[in-house]
C-alpha cells in the first residue's frame, strides 16, 4: 500500500514539474475567432434548426419536381406525409446543393409484402446528377426479418458500401436518416480532385461513418464518377411491385 501511494505521489510530482516547465502564455494558443454562428435547434431532435432549408413540412411538394420532364412533383400528400406515386416517376428538389445535412424520416407500410429487394424498396440520392437513377444512392429498404445482398441492404450506399449496423423497426413504425453529405470535387479535365464522402445515421445508428465513394450508383458494373456541380437531392419511385413507401419531415443544412 505505501509503495502504490509512493508511486502515486511520484506521478502526480512529475506532471505537476511538467506543467510548470511549459513556458509562455497560455492565451497564446486561445482562438477567438470567427465565432461560430448561433443555430436554434428545434423542440424535438427531428425539428428542422432555425438554419435548415426545409423541403418538405408536410403540406406540399412546391420545392420538388419530377424528374422526367420538371413539371410539378405529383406524388400524394395527406397526413404530413408524402407516399411515392409509381406512376409518375421520380422526384427531386428544386434547389442544388453541394455538402450538406439531411434529415428525413420515411416508413415501410404495415401491409408490406414481398421479400428482398421487392420489398418497401426506394433510395435517396445524395447527389442526383441526371435523369432516372443517375447519381449516388442510400438505400431504402424494409430489412427488418427480410434478407437481400449486404451491399443493397437498409443504409448502405447501393452497391458499394454495407452498413455498418441493421437498425431497421418494424413495418408501420416511422425511422430517420441523418446524413452528411460531402459532394466530390473535380478538376478541369474532369479527373477525380476529392472523392465524395458521406456519414449516415438510422434510427440513430451508425451506419457509415465517412465512407469515401467509389463513384456514382450503378445496378450493373462497377462505381465511377463523372464530373459535375451542384445538384438535387432526389427521391426513388422504384418498380417494384411491394406497397409504396411514405416520407416526411425532410430538411438540410447547406454546409
Amino acid at each position: 500500500m505505501i509503495r502504490k501511494f509512493s508511486l502515486l505521489a511520484a506521478t502526480t510530482f512529475v506532471s505537476a514539474m511538467s506543467f510548470a516547465q511549459q513556458k509562455g502564455d497560455p492565451k497564446d494558443t486561445e482562438v477567438w475567432e470567427p465565432v461560430p454562428k448561433v443555430v436554434t435547434t428545434g423542440a424535438i431532435f427531428s425539428d428542422a434548426p432555425s438554419d435548415a432549408v426545409v423541403l418538405f413540412d408536410g403540406k406540399n411538394l412546391d420545392n420538388w419536381v419530377t424528374v422526367k420532364d420538371g413539371s410539378p412533383a405529383q406524388w400524394t400528400v395527406a397526413d404530413g406525409a408524402l407516399t411515392v406515386n409509381k406512376n409518375s416517376g421520380n422526384i427531386q428538389t428544386k434547389q442544388s446543393f453541394t455538402d450538406y445535412q439531411l434529415h428525413i424520416e420515411w416508413k415501410i407500410p404495415s401491409n408490406i409484402t414481398g421479400e428482398g429487394q421487392a420489398r418497401g424498396n426506394s433510395g435517396i440520392f445524395l447527389a442526383s446528377t441526371g435523369g432516372g437513377d443517375a447519381g449516388y444512392e442510400l438505400q431504402v429498404l424494409d430489412c427488418y426479418n427480410n434478407k437481400t445482398y449486404v451491399n443493397g441492404q437498409t443504409g448502405s450506399i447501393y452497391k458499394q458500401a454495407i452498413p455498418l449496423a441493421n437498425a431497421c423497426k418494424k413495418p408501420g413504425e416511422w425511422q430517420t436518416y441523418d446524413v452528411v453529405w460531402n459532394a466530390p470535387r473535380f478538376n478541369e479535365d474532369g479527373t477525380v480532385k476529392t472523392p465524395a464522402h458521406v456519414t449516415v445515421f438510422h434510427n440513430g445508428v451508425l451506419l457509415q461513418n465517412n465512407y469515401e465513394l467509389k463513384g456514382e450508383t450503378l445496378y450493373i458494373g462497377k462505381p465511377s464518377y463523372h464530373k459535375h456541380g451542384p445538384c438535387p437531392i432526389k427521391l426513388q419511385a422504384h418498380g417494384d411491385k411491394s406497397e409504396p413507401i411514405s416520407f416526411r419531415n425532410i430538411w438540410v443544412r447547406p454546409l
